[in-house]
């Protein structure tokens, strides 16, 4: 699977707070703390989306068995956790400074720099190995290709640099229907290419949304953010307009006839509401309507890989 996509997580979940760690008879309350930590670096509320289009890709690919479908998933999410490990690594100056981040187990010292980089490094040879060995090839290397992308383009090169680092890193997010395929089919077909950019399209709209948000954190910081060095009124124009692409490239698949009409209604109606949404945003400019946009697309995405497979198995 790709490297964690560029997403946030919700607002209204308190993401400042640390993960509480979950009771295990036997274990210390401190042991149980650090293994809390260290499951997020491999930041699991936004794996469980890059998991899901895994899956459902792979069931529009073909009939894969509940092994290959998990044996892909484990490989998946060792890439996306090694790659949100070295993203904490590199980000741990300017987390300690936001309010969203100052929590995080390396900027709050619970666990030290050299650990979390060697953590996530581990983790990304073990999803190359694994995938290699127990899946395929190909697979295996978009998924570190999906590693490299959201370590290297994203996180070092671009997020400190231009508000297009959204549009560019997203490319690494999007990996993941490609990892699916491929696990299944041992290729890349011309529909996994458009799931591709499906995601492709949907991150920018969807991560903005999320910025508009926490613009006074990015703009602290100096990350230079869409909101930040744009404005507010240019970020809402530009989801409007990613929106409106984004429902022009889910018509794809299905002109392309890799989907009937479940798929084609799903859409239609998933994407109006999208654009709906962006929409409303642009002309109200609250917080409460960013916040409602974010959240649609994160069932937005859901939604409509659920359909391709009910499209294809129904």
């Amino acid at each position: 699977m790709a490297a964690t996509p560029p997403t946030g997580v919700t607002p209204a979940l308190d993401p400042a707070r640390p993960a509480a760690a979950v009771y295990v008879p036997g274990l210390a309350p401190r042991t149980l703390q650090l293994l809390s930590d260290y499951v997020e670096l491999t930041k699991p509320k936004v794996q469980s989306l890059l998991l899901l289009t895994t899956i459902a890709t792979m069931y529009v690919a073909g009939d894969p068995s509940p092994v290959l479908v998990a044996l892909t998933c484990l490989g998946g999410y060792l890439s996306a956790g090694g790659a949100g490990a070295v993203n904490h690594w590199f980000d741990r100056d300017i987390d300690a400074r936001m309010t969203r981040t100052a929590s995080r187990p390396v900027p709050a010292g619970r666990i030290s720099p050299r650990a979390a980089l060697a953590f996530g490094l581990t983790l990304a040879g073990l999803s190359l190995l694994e995938l290699s060995l127990t899946v395929n090839p190909l697979a295996a290397g978009l998924s570190f290709g999906g590693f490299l992308g959201y370590v290297f383009v994203y996180t070092v090169w671009l997020k400190r640099r231009t508000p297009q680092n959204i549009v560019i890193g997203g490319a690494a997010g999007a990996v993941p229907p490609l990892v699916g395929w491929a696990a299944v089919t041992g290729s890349v077909s011309g529909t996994a290419v458009l799931l591709f950019f499906i995601v492709f399209f949907w991150t920018p709209p969807h991560f903005w949304a999320l910025s508009l948000l926490m613009k006074d954190d990015y703009a602290k910081v100096g990350v230079p953010m869409l909101p930040v060095v744009r404005g507010e009124t240019e970020t809402r124009r530009q989801i409007l307009l990613y929106s409106v692409l984004l429902y022009a490239v889910t018509q794809l698949p299905f002109c392309a006839g890799g989907f009937g009409a479940i798929y084609l209604l799903a859409s239609v109606v998933l994407g109006v509401g999208f654009v709906a949404g962006a929409v409303r945003l642009y002309h109200r400019a609250d917080r409460r309507s960013a916040l409602r946009l974010y959240l649609y697309s994160l069932a937005y995405l859901a939604l409509l890989f659920c359909a391709m497979v009910a499209d294809v198995h129904l």
